[in-house]
């Protein structure tokens, strides 16, 4: 059909933008985030392998369209109303809580409307900035927030000139990618690190999914990426299987000539879905989910590209009607709370942490950390039916600190967070639980108590950066101190070493130490009785973690 014709008719269909108007919207933002999701995830300040924006902003976008998938309201202010209710409660990470936040301005403009006009998308989108900027305590520039705050001005400069919802539109998503460039250089990290802000690239894509919907363009031809092999992340590529994605086929291979990246993706894209590519001293690693039908068509298509080094095939469909594979080690047992008694939900990225917030007196634990960050759902389901009132939230982790917040305030509980920002600042706050005492007295001895703790989190480098003076190479063990990069090493040892020399923990007492998942015994021994001989005059602790990615989490106190 020619893209002209298509265009008219795609237009026709979305007039007027009533609900279901908007529900195609929504589906055709979702849709081509989605597409572009690695590319939104690989935008990363810190070369950690955790960069999960585009999957936090998948997941709660995916939460707002199933709550009006099969909803048939006309009026667009009720449709409106069931987005932000899914966005709310499907909300994970700060981006997620921010891009909910902006639904939910969206949908109080829409109030008691039944079809959006131009004005009326105008009003739409200033009160979505206006509502994300209040859900903020300390709004940042250069971030999702900017975005939606150059969008909203570029629809009320649209509106002097035209009233057409689509010009407007249009207009929005121009703006929209020129903020995204712009915010480097209000976020001096961003330059530095030679990205621009994830969050607000994740929002470009929603905005720019729903024009490509109205002009008729398709939305699962991803913008071709490739990244570092090492913030692949496959291991949660089971969070979001569709119907037909039987099989993940993953293979590694070297090309023999430079690799024409958008066509690997368009060959790929004629064979399945959740495509990834990485790349790595000359090696790419292709990963794709294809019916079952198709299991072998990318490993025959690769081949012809160039010389195949290794092949991973694995049963979706079996892995999720089965169980975890993981050895899930000793069943956590959590205390009893009683009626009038103070209940801790703690958020852990491991099984060894949980056990240890559990013999501490955690009522509730939510599975979650770098990568994996929960719901206001999840957090909320963790104590709704818990039988006390007074509830106190440890989000352990500066990116789930809104989505907790936002649980807070869904509820009728009595609820606290203490803004735990690492899982050593939630056990340190833990040291000060009274079940029986006053909530407010304990939430603020508990806010106190992770002031007074260090964090050190150990991890390998996943690209090449130089950060607040540190120049890491990619493949170096890298350590952040208190959230902030301070250590490049060629080994796990000197970075160890290093850090606890960054931070003077000769002045300390207490050194805990998390070994994550994956790091050999032998290997874990020897670095802590390095240590050990370093710090004679402190106290050394082992504890198993279980925390993914991170080869230690070291506590000083």
């Amino acid at each position: 059909m020619n893209p002209d014709i298509q265009a008219r008719l795609e237009r026709s269909q979305l007039t007027p933008i009533d609900g279901q108007a908007l529900k195609k919207l929504v589906e055709a933002g979702l849709t081509w985030l989605r597409a572009n999701q690695q590319m939104v995830n690989a935008l990363n300040v810190f070369p950690v392998p955790d960069g999960d924006t585009g999957t936090n902003m998948v997941l709660t976008m995916q939460s707002a369209y199933n709550e009006i998938d099969d909803l048939g309201h006309r009026g667009i202010g009720q449709m409106a109303a069931a987005v932000s209710q899914g966005a709310l409660m499907g909300a994970r990470g700060n981006s997620g809580v921010i891009l909910s936040q902006l639904w939910r301005g969206f949908a109080r403009a829409l109030h008691g409307c039944e079809i959006l006009d131009g004005p009326t998308m105008v009003r739409a989108f200033a009160e979505a900035r206006d509502t994300a900027y209040k859900g903020v305590v300390r709004p940042v520039e250069g971030t999702i927030l900017t975005v939606a705050k150059d969008a909203a001005a570029a629809a009320a400069q649209a509106i002097k000139e035209t009233d057409e919802p689509w010009e407007i539109l249009a207009r929005v998503v121009l703006e929209a990618d020129a903020s995204v460039q712009r915010t480097p250089d209000l976020l001096p990290v961003l330059k530095q690190a030679g990205v621009v802000d994830s969050g607000g690239k994740g929002l470009y894509f929603i905005l720019e999914g729903m024009l490509r919907l109205v002009h008729g363009e398709p939305l699962d031809t991803p913008t071709a990426t490739v990244q570092p092999l090492s913030v692949m992340n496959l291991e949660h590529t089971l969070d979001t299987i569709e119907p037909g994605q039987d099989y993940e086929v993953v293979v590694d291979f070297v090309p023999r000539e430079t690799l024409n990246l958008q066509k690997f993706y368009s060959e790929l894209e004629k064979i399945g879905t959740s495509i990834q590519v990485g790349e790595g001293e000359g090696m790419y690693r292709m990963h794709i989910h294809v019916p079952t039908e198709k299991r072998y068509d990318p490993i025959n298509y690769v081949m012809s590209m160039g010389t195949i080094t290794k092949i991973a095939m694995e049963n979706l469909l079996a892995q999720m009607e089965g169980v975890d594979h993981k050895s899930p080690g000793a069943r956590i047992e959590l205390p009893n709370i009683e009626p009038g008694q103070i209940a801790v939900v703690a958020v852990s990225p491991g099984a060894g942490i949980s056990r240890v917030f559990a013999s501490l007196g955690v009522a509730a634990i939510v599975e979650g950390g770098q990568t994996m960050n929960p719901s206001t759902k999840d957090i909320l389901d963790a104590f709704e039916n818990l039988p006390t009132d007074k509830i106190i939230i440890l989000p352990n982790n500066k990116n789930i600190v809104l989505a907790a917040k936002q649980a807070k305030d869904v509820t009728v509980k009595e609820v606290y967070v203490v803004p735990s920002r690492s899982i050593p600042q939630g056990l340190a706050a833990m040291m000060h639980l009274n079940v029986d005492s006053d909530l407010k007295a304990v939430a603020a001895k508990m806010s106190k108590a992770i002031e007074d703790v260090i964090t050190i989190e150990v991890t390998t480098a996943t690209r090449t950066v130089e950060i607040d003076g540190v120049s890491v190479e990619q493949g170096q063990v890298i350590a952040l101190v208190n959230g902030k990069l301070a250590i490049s090493m060629a080994s796990l040892e000197e970075a160890c070493l290093g850090a606890l020399a960054y931070t003077h923990a000769e002045n300390y007492e207490l050194i805990t130490l998390f070994h994550g998942e994956g790091l050999p015994t032998t290997e874990t021994n020897r670095i802590v009785d390095v240590i050990r001989a370093a710090y004679p005059a402190q106290e050394i602790e082992l504890q198993d973690g279980g925390q993914p990615h991170y080869q230690f989490i070291i506590s000083i106190e």
